[in-house]
Parts: structure tokens; C-alpha cells; sequence
């Protein structure tokens, strides 16, 4: 009677012990947490032998083998929901080295941390501190071309924090929305949540993306940018960016600018291209890195891209030409035009 009365009972046992190692083989593991980052270097030298005689943003040491940034980016995807997390150590990432931003007191910068979450397949929700939406060029070398940056990259915002919700309603068409603090480029807001951003992706044709930004607040101002890239060839790639920006608050000015970014590829591991950009300041009081106000300059960059894997060295030449004496020559004395060569090394990974 033991045997008979044990045995249903050992063989429910195995059964459910079968299921279960078989649920633990078939259910499907978190996916792996994605890590990215790159590391650059760079010498620069100034042919009026002066630090700093371009007034854009990072690598302003002169005849001086300087590094960049390292910067180790975070991401990981469950279901519908995402996070991103990046970090930067360096005097590239760090936000007291960046014009106009907030000095948030450390030897590091937080250049994203925010949540998402796919509410379908064609609405995004996502919220925290993101990289800008507005412009052409970013704070990582990798997403750029040229190793130095524009006059509108300096004097527009870096990162927003906020809310913002995305609808795609085809692959060629999309609208972002959102609600952003009063500061750009801060961790948090001086006194409200008080700036609304857009942007409007199109892509007219296969290679071609363009976006229409806007960004507004009674803090920092309001600032209207496109955004556009072609790839007009397998070899040849043509990108503009155009924006103007008004200060508000009490305060006078602005600027508006357009950029050309063309590049050719004249082999499989390098290109070459050049940024040509006229920038131009609005009357008024507000400060602007740049020329004085209701001045204007003209700068043209030539850079190559040669890349060994990873690894790229971007050889580069630069010229300024402004509407006043904005820059110094050799001599000390005010000038006209600056000129600087530099030579950099980035490392994606």
C-alpha cells in the first residue's frame, strides 16, 4: 500500500520539477547592459601664440599636448522601458568648462541620465537630463567631424532637463514635445520649470533628414534651429545648420548664424571636409562668446578624418575673419583674423 500511495506522488513531483526547468530554459534573460564611451587627446597650436584666441568651446590649450575627455556611456532596454546613463572626466565633459553653464562644483559632468518608456511603437516617453535637440554638433568628439566647434555650438544650449514625449507618425515623419527647466546646461532649474521645446523630423528622401527646432522660456531666451544632413552620394555627405537666438528676462541680444558642413570621402578610411560659418551678434546687452554685439565673423575649417579602426586622427586647420578687432595677432596687438592647427586623436569604443 506504501508503494502505491508514494508513487503519484514522486511522479507529480517530477512533473513539476520537468515544468519549472523547463520555464527557467525557455524565458528569455534581461538583455545585457550596453557600455560605450571614447577617450581623446589632442595638440593645438595658435598661430598668433596665444591660448584661448578663438573663444569656442574646448581644446583652447595652445602649443600643448592636452587631453580631452574620457566618456563612459550606460544603456539598457527591458521591455518598453530604457535608461541612459553618461559620464565624462575630462576638461572637455566637465560643465564649469563650458561656456554659459552651470557650475555644478565637480571634477566631472553628467552628460545624460534619463528614463524612457514606449508607450506603443510610435509614442516615446522620456524624462530626466538629455543632450540637447537643438544643433548640428555635440560635446563628444565621436558625433562630431570637426575636432573644434562652431560659434553656434558655444552659444546655444548643451543639455536640457526635462520631460518631453516623441510621436512618430511614419519613418519619415515625427514631433517631438516637451517641458524643460529655466537653465540649460544644469542639473536643476534656478526657479521653475518654465522653457517648452520642439523639434519636427522629416526625411524628404532616402539620405536626406532634416529637423526644425525650437526652444523657448522666459529665463534663457528662445533659440530656432534647423538641422539638416544629405547624403547626396556614397561619397559625398552635405549638412547645414542655421539658428537665431533671443535673450529675454530684461536682457537684449542675441545671434544668428548659418553653417555648411560638407565632406567628400576620398577612401574607404578617409574624408575630408570643411565648416563654413558665418555667426553674427545681435545688438544689445547679453554676452555672447564670440564677437562684440552687432559684430560679425566668418570662420572656415578645414578638417580630415583617417581612421585606423577605432581609432581616428583628425588633422585640422582653422581661420577666423571677423567685422572688428575680436582677436589678437603675434604681436599682442588687437586683430581681425585668427588663425590655429590642430591635431587630434579619438578613440570610440
Amino acid at each position: 500500500m506504501k508503494t502505491f500511495t508514494l508513487t503519484p506522488a514522486i511522479l507529480l513531483i517530477t512533473t513539476l520539477m520537468a515544468k519549472a526547468q523547463d520555464t527557467t530554459k525557455t524565458a528569455a534573460p534581461d538583455p545585457p547592459l550596453v557600455i560605450t564611451g571614447s577617450v581623446d587627446a589632442y595638440y593645438k597650436y595658435d598661430f598668433a601664440n596665444k591660448k584661448g584666441n578663438i573663444p569656442t568651446s574646448f581644446a583652447s590649450d595652445h602649443n600643448s599636448i592636452s587631453i580631452g575627455m574620457i566618456d563612459l556611456g550606460l544603456k539598457k532596454k527591458v521591455g518598453k522601458a530604457a535608461f541612459v546613463g553618461e559620464l565624462s572626466f575630462g576638461p572637455r565633459g566637465q560643465g564649469q568648462s563650458i561656456p554659459n553653464a552651470g557650475d555644478n562644483g565637480d571634477s566631472f559632468h553628467i552628460q545624460n541620465l534619463y528614463m524612457s518608456y514606449d508607450v506603443t511603437d510610435k509614442l516615446v516617453l522620456t524624462g530626466g537630463y538629455m543632450s540637447t535637440f537643438i544643433g548640428y554638433e555635440v560635446i563628444s568628439p565621436v558625433g562630431n567631424f570637426n575636432y573644434s566647434t562652431s560659434y553656434m555650438f558655444t552659444n546655444g544650449p548643451f543639455q536640457n532637463a526635462g520631460f518631453k514625449a516623441t510621436y512618430a507618425f511614419s519613418d519619415k515623419v515625427s514631433l517631438m514635445a516637451g517641458i524643460f527647466n529655466d537653465q540649460w546646461n544644469a542639473y536643476k532649474s534656478a526657479n521653475s520649470v518654465n522653457n517648452f521645446g520642439a523639434q519636427l523630423m522629416v526625411v524628404p528622401v532616402k539620405g536626406w533628414t532634416a529637423y526644425l527646432n525650437v526652444i523657448t522660456g522666459g529665463t534663457a531666451g528662445t533659440e530656432f534651429d534647423l538641422t539638416t544632413a544629405y547624403q547626396i552620394t556614397d561619397a559625398f555627405k552635405l549638412g547645414l545648420n542655421a539658428a537665431d537666438y533671443k535673450a529675454t528676462n530684461g536682457v537684449t541680444g542675441g545671434f544668428t548664424g548659418v553653417a555648411l558642413y560638407p565632406q567628400i570621402a576620398v577612401s574607404k578610411d578617409v574624408t575630408l571636409g570643411l565648416r563654413g560659418e558665418y555667426f553674427k551678434t545681435k545688438t544689445g546687452d547679453f554676452v555672447l562668446a564670440g564677437p562684440a554685439a552687432g559684430e560679425h565673423v566668418t570662420a572656415v575649417t578645414f578638417t580630415a578624418n583617417i581612421k585606423a579602426g577605432p581609432l581616428s586622427l583628425i588633422p585640422e586647420v582653422r581661420f577666423d575673419n571677423g567685422s572688428a578687432e575680436a582677436f589678437t595677432n603675434h604681436s599682442g596687438d588687437p586683430s581681425k583674423n585668427a588663425s590655429q592647427f590642430v591635431l587630434a586623436a579619438v578613440y570610440a569604443f
